[in-house]
């Protein structure tokens, strides 16, 4: 998190840019030590202006915004290092949409368990038009989540999260198993 800056003046003074006519007048010194006060915390941003743009060094306040900035998908109320992964992990995510993969990574980074995805699709390549299609021709997507306990588990973030990154056009179905019992929750 940032804080004050305990000097704000310019660590490149500019009373020492100017001419030594300028120098030996107390007036302008102190003209342009205003200017390093008003520029002085620029300054300091502009010099580490590379890490406010890796999530992993951002700070905290900026974070959300460069997380708008490239697309992360996020409620804002994540904790801190979840939030930094899916920044850091974002533009591979916006790849892998529509993937297994992806769907996975997503469900992982919103509720912090992986889940088991059963999915009827295939692809294959066929010298002959009309060849045998691979899986079910009906498509189907179930995504099994398996924590402690059921309750725990947003629902409306996790249906959220599913339907942004299974494929266009797919019905899914999503259940959230108690790993102490079997309790069955669909969502």
């Amino acid at each position: 998190m940032r804080a004050n800056v305990n000097d704000p003046r310019s660590p490149n003074p500019l009373a020492d840019q100017l001419p030594a006519v300028y120098q030996e007048d107390s007036f302008g010194l102190r003209f342009a030590s205003g200017f390093d006060v008003v520029l002085g915390p620029l300054m300091i941003v502009l010099d580490c202006l590379d890490a406010y743009f890796s999530p992993w060094l951002a700070p905290e306040d900026f974070l959300d915004w460069l997380g708008q900035w490239i697309g992360a998908e996020l409620d804002g109320d994540e904790p801190l290092e979840i939030r930094r992964e899916a920044i850091a992990s974002a533009v591979t995510m916006h790849r892998r949409r529509g993937t297994a993969f992806g769907l996975a990574t997503a469900v992982r980074l919103a509720i912090g368990v992986t889940p088991e995805i059963i999915e009827s699709g295939g692809s294959a390549w066929s010298a002959r038009p009309l060849g045998p299609f691979p899986g079910n021709r009906e498509p189907d997507l179930r995504v099994i989540v398996r924590v402690p306990d059921p309750s725990t588990i947003n629902r409306v973030r996790l249906d959220a999260v599913v339907a942004a990154a299974s494929p266009a056009h797919m019905p899914y179905a999503i259940d959230v198993i108690g790993t102490g019992g079997n309790d069955v929750l669909p969502v």
